[in-house]
């Protein structure tokens, strides 16, 4: 993958800020497209005939609000997604993204335990671009059992518990001390608008990209290299 296709934090930051400023789009409409494409990813990656239940892992921003996108546009796939939102914000925009999934009748629970056990696979959309460790209750004991599941995991944008810039937390020389998250490796990475650094400690079975709003222009003026999007797809396979 060239050089160029990644997006560090502090530009992916300002690449959004662009992109609702001069490039035009709200919150919602890049929620929207985010999460679609995350969607499209998993249906790509495991169609509703094989693994129909998703576990939806929601976290209080804005990463949790594609993967409350994405929850929706599953369900009208054909999927059973169930969502685990343990620390809602109470912003306009996500308490209307909760409202729609409860229209849907597509639940919500507060055992992770069970949830975990009884889905067939899960949607990691916990932390986005902008975390920044430590990682604090309830989500460390989440990342723990992420770190321990053998259901397949499909992270948005970034694997949770891992930084933007330098990826996976490291790994201890002595058995038992490693840091929460170390050892978490997602199935498959939808990275958003473009791949940002950690997508090169990335080494599952499906890397895609998602997000088909960039424009040319401003592809160009951030010196991004991105692929071509095939068809009327929202979502484009990237080599590993």
């Amino acid at each position: 993958m060239a050089s160029r296709l990644y997006l560090s934090a502090k530009n992916a930051a300002l690449l959004d800020a662009e992109l609702m400023s001069t490039g035009g789009f709200s919150l919602d409409q890049l929620m929207e497209l985010a999460g679609l494409s995350c969607a499209q990813a998993v249906y790509k990656s495991y169609p509703p005939t094989e693994k129909n239940r998703v576990l939806v892992l929601v976290g209080p921003g804005n990463n949790g609000g594609d993967g409350l996108v994405a929850a929706r546009h599953l369900k009208l796939f054909g999927y059973t997604p169930t969502i685990y939102y343990p620390k809602q914000p109470n912003k306009d925009i996500y308490q209307r993204l909760t409202t729609q999934l409860h229209n849907m009748n597509i639940p919500f629970t507060t055992d992770i335990q069970s949830a975990l056990i009884s889905t067939d696979q899960i949607l990691d959309a916990l932390f986005g671009f902008s975390f920044h460790p430590p990682i604090k209750p309830p989500f460390d004991t989440v990342i723990a059992m992420l770190e321990k599941t053998s259901k397949p995991v499909v992270s948005i944008d970034i694997p949770s518990s891992w930084t933007v810039d330098a990826g996976p937390p490291p790994s201890s020389s002595k058995p038992g001390e490693d840091q929460i998250g170390a050892k978490f490796h997602p199935k498959v990475l939808v990275s958003l608008s473009a791949p940002k650094p950690a997508a090169k400690f990335f080494h599952g079975e499906r890397h895609f990209l998602g997000g088909r709003f960039i424009s040319s222009q401003i592809a160009e003026r951030w010196n991004l290299d991105l692929p071509e999007y095939p068809g009327v797809d929202q979502v484009v396979q990237l080599p590993m």
